[in-house]
């Protein structure tokens, strides 16, 4: 294991989920944290967690991936010494709805767009520069196992998570002769807010979604995360499918007799 102690890792969707594992599991390594999303509460929240867990500092970004001048802005005007970042973790993302193409919510495919692809992209297109100039960098992006397959009703989120996988493939080929890294971490079934969101608060929807199995939790895919940033320079985890032992694929799942 590589040491990461006080490189600066910028995580988005910070503030819940595989983001706010993948905040605490970087912080034990002492690494320093930028912590973006959306909900400054939950985020500040994390801050002093952080800091009373694991003595390391950590800002603060209130940010909308989804918003392209904000983004930019913010990221191009980061204060010393969080301009310099190492390790970025792409993880803000979504699904709403699991609907029939034909009976979709278009607004609800826009969300989906603008967040896990566009803005990935704008993240991306920001830090990315950076990194190839200081000749330091490693990108890990959090995709699914939906970017692999497609399942009935989930088609624009299986499109947007493919979209993933193929940005991801290609900023790989475009950094060669680079030294910095691109990671894709696709995680299976994950019991975290994601089905109460796709589901817009249907709590009882949602918790049918992981009923009478053992999902991953936040924190496995955390460790797959971490473990992808701490290989020695010479080794990129390009793509890395990570399943419960209870699926074997997007729609097969074994459910224990209750």
């Amino acid at each position: 294991m590589v040491s990461i102690q006080n490189q600066v890792v910028l995580v988005t969707g910070a503030s819940s989920g595989i983001g706010m594992a993948c905040a605490k599991a970087f912080a034990a390594t002492g690494a320093k944290l930028i912590l973006a999303a959306r909900r400054e509460d939950r985020l500040q929240t994390l801050a002093t967690a952080l800091k009373d867990e694991f003595g390391v500092e950590s800002y603060v970004l209130v940010l909308d991936v989804c918003d392209r001048n904000q983004t930019q802005t913010q990221l191009n005007s980061l204060p010393e010494p969080w301009s310099n970042i190492d390790i970025l973790v792409n993880n803000a993302g979504l699904s709403r709805g699991l609907n029939k193409l034909h009976e979709g919510s278009i607004q609800d495919w826009e969300e989906m767009i603008d967040t896990n692809v566009k803005g990935l992209l704008y993240v991306t297109r920001a830090l990315v520069p950076g990194m190839v100039e200081r000749q330091q960098g490693h990108i890990i992006n959090i995709g699914s196992i939906a970017g692999h397959e497609t399942y009935p009703n989930g088609n624009v989120y299986c499109a947007t998570k493919a979209a993933v996988r193929a940005i991801s493939e290609g900023l790989k080929q475009d950094l060669l002769g680079t030294p910095v890294r691109v990671s894709s971490v696709d995680p299976g079934l994950v019991e975290t807010e994601f089905s109460d969101v796709r589901f817009r608060g249907d709590t009882d929807r949602a918790e049918k979604v992981y009923q009478n199995l053992t999902p991953l939790t936040p924190e496995d895919v955390a460790d797959v995360v971490l473990f992808c940033a701490t290989r020695p320079a010479h080794v990129n985890l390009s793509e890395v499918l990570l399943l419960p032992t209870d699926q074997s694929g997007a729609t097969l799942v074994h459910r224990r007799s209750p």
